[in-house]
């Protein structure tokens, strides 16, 4: 009897603290009282109080980091004060939610920003000086640990198919098709593979059109935009450039010394002079 008195009083407490939204005509209402205003231009939305004063702003951030691997987050900052903007992770109350419910509900549920009485300031206020580590999963992390290799890299391709790191070349690439300069992405599916060659013209790798996939000198494989799904589906062709991005993660030595020139000489495949 006193265990199901503790379980109804438990219950009965997670029901009265439950909080009811709804957005109407840009108008918040919790639990059934107005307390802030929303608008938005594009994923950006602004929050204000009842009187329309512009308190803080979440804008929806969806970014590629490298190959399909994507980030999706929110940057928060405060109209009256826009010395800091910060990063964070937003919840929505269903898989099918969209950006501005996401907004309203992370702003309640998540960051309790906006309660029954409207607007908590003082709760932004702590939030900007204390704010909370994004919680990134292991493919995230390790993708954002590639794109600040890759960076470094500063890597380029001209438009004679010459590769350049820093602004020095370090190799080049053969079997282009035609379309190459007039297209940064690889949209053609041809049965002749695109080679890679490093400065001293020693084979690299090759990307193979028809499967999307990259191959290494020693045999290493990786499989560009293998997952993808939403707004992943834009890099559905990759470019020149993130080829050469991931066959430098596959093969380390690849830009390991840049070369002051590329010297055009006999070709090395495979450990056999052509």
């Amino acid at each position: 009897m006193k265990k199901s008195i503790i379980v109804l009083f438990t219950v009965l407490g997670i029901l009265l603290n439950a909080q009811n939204f709804k957005t109407k005509r840009g108008i918040v209402s919790l639990d059934g009282i107005h307390v802030a205003k929303i608008s938005n231009k594009s994923s950006e939305y602004t929050f204000m109080d009842l009187k329309e004063t512009p308190i803080y702003t979440i804008q929806f951030i969806d970014k590629s980091i490298v190959d399909s691997v994507r980030d999706s987050y929110i940057t928060l900052n405060r109209v009256y004060n826009r010395d800091k903007t910060i990063e964070l992770d937003y919840i929505s109350p269903s898989a099918f939610s969209g950006e501005e419910r996401s907004a309203v509900y992370t702003s309640i549920k998540g960051l309790k920003l906006i309660d029954n009485k409207g607007i908590n300031i003082k709760n932004l206020d702590e939030l900007f000086t204390n704010t909370p580590k994004r919680k990134l999963d292991a493919k995230t992390k390790d993708a954002y640990s590639i794109r600040s290799k890759i960076d470094k890299l500063k890597i380029e391709v001209n438009s004679v198919g010459e590769i350049l790191s820093n602004g020095v070349p370090v190799g080049y690439f053969t079997n282009l098709p035609v379309s190459f300069g007039s297209d940064d992405r690889i949209a053609e599916k041809t049965f002749v593979d695109i080679e890679i060659y490093d400065a001293k013209s020693k084979y690299i790798g090759k990307y193979i059109t028809t499967t999307k996939q990259i191959k290494t000198a020693a045999g290493k494989t990786f499989t560009l935009y293998r997952e993808m799904s939403g707004r992943a589906s834009i890099l559905k062709f990759p470019t020149y450039k993130s080829i050469v991005e991931r066959m430098a993660i596959l093969d380390p030595s690849f830009i390991a010394k840049p070369q002051e020139k590329v010297v055009v000489g006999q070709v090395v495949k495979e450990g056999v002079e052509k």
